[in-house]
């Protein structure tokens, strides 16, 4: 069994990706998981490559060694899975949850504490001939009609959390009182009052595959930014920072402690980060090689 990696606080990928790169740029970073550990609103389903650590233990776990003998080890020494999900699923509580990655079908359903409310857990097989890949779910919800609308307490969290975005490879902390996202939501539901919630018109972001073109799969080529993030990060009045134009930790500002202050381009000042309180690790000790 192969493990899922946690690449330490940074986001230090940029496009064209090499090699490796294109294989680390979708792992789970610390800093990400740290602005949904701070979501507060409930949700009502939840998504994820990995499964939760130690999820086999709400689900019939005898049958899932039967069909994948090779999870038996790490099923007995609670290793299966991965951390940062078990604790924003015991933070987060949500009614349902849906994993991928272990190529089979396996339901459970945990209690959060004796009176608390349960998660529906349940992951599928590879989406191919004869495999469980596919269950369909009634879930409750209020009448249509329905739109897809910008979440106010998530704009919030990743307008705060903007201003110790890692770019570099450096151990960075957080104030309590750094973590208030108040100010952020208002400003948020302020903007979002005048523009309204809804997102932007989605835009073709490349050209579609001409089979007819000779270009070799080795050539160079021009990496555009994503207008869909360039527009999001225009309402929240961020800057763009992740591409080859910008050298690794440009918009770092660094402070005399071991943290950084506001990105230089960004919209407001913010305050120097202290030693204190909340702190992510530089990486994961633990981590290991992706899954295929």
């Amino acid at each position: 069994m192969k493990h899922p990696i946690i690449c330490g606080n940074w986001h230090y990928e940029r496009p064209p990706y090499n090699e490796d790169t294109i294989r680390s740029v979708y792992h789970v970073r610390h800093y990400d998981v740290l602005k949904l550990m701070h979501l507060k609103e409930p949700l009502d389903i939840f998504l994820s490559h990995d499964w939760p650590l130690g999820i086999t233990e709400y689900g019939n776990w005898q049958k899932l060694i039967s069909v994948k003998k090779h999870f038996e080890e790490e099923v007995n020494n609670r290793t299966l899975g991965s951390k940062p999900a078990a604790e924003l699923l015991n933070k987060l509580k949500p009614p349902y949850w849906f994993s991928g990655h272990l190529h089979c079908k396996f339901p459970a359903i945990i209690q959060h504490g004796k009176n608390g409310p349960t998660t529906k857990f349940l992951a599928l097989d590879k989406c191919i001939p004869g495999r469980n890949f596919l269950q369909v779910i009634d879930i409750p919800s209020n009448p249509g009609p329905y739109e897809i609308q910008y979440d106010e307490e998530w704009l919030a969290i990743t307008r705060k959390f903007n201003s110790v975005f890692p770019l570099a490879r450096t151990r960075f902390t957080m104030r309590d009182e750094q973590l208030d996202t108040q100010e952020d939501r208002q400003w948020v539901r302020s903007k979002l009052n005048t523009r309204g919630a809804k997102p932007f018109d989605f835009v073709q972001t490349a050209p579609s595959f001409n089979p007819s073109n000779t270009i070799s799969k080795h050539s160079t080529t021009v990496c555009c930014r994503n207008p869909q993030t360039e527009s999001f990060l225009q309402l929240l009045e961020l800057p763009y920072l992740l591409d080859s134009s910008n050298s690794e930790g440009h918009y770092l500002k660094k402070s005399n402690s071991e943290g950084f202050g506001r990105n230089e381009s960004s919209s407001q000042p913010g305050n120097t980060l202290d030693d204190e309180d909340i702190e992510l690790p530089d990486e994961d000790e633990d981590a290991l090689e992706d899954d295929e």
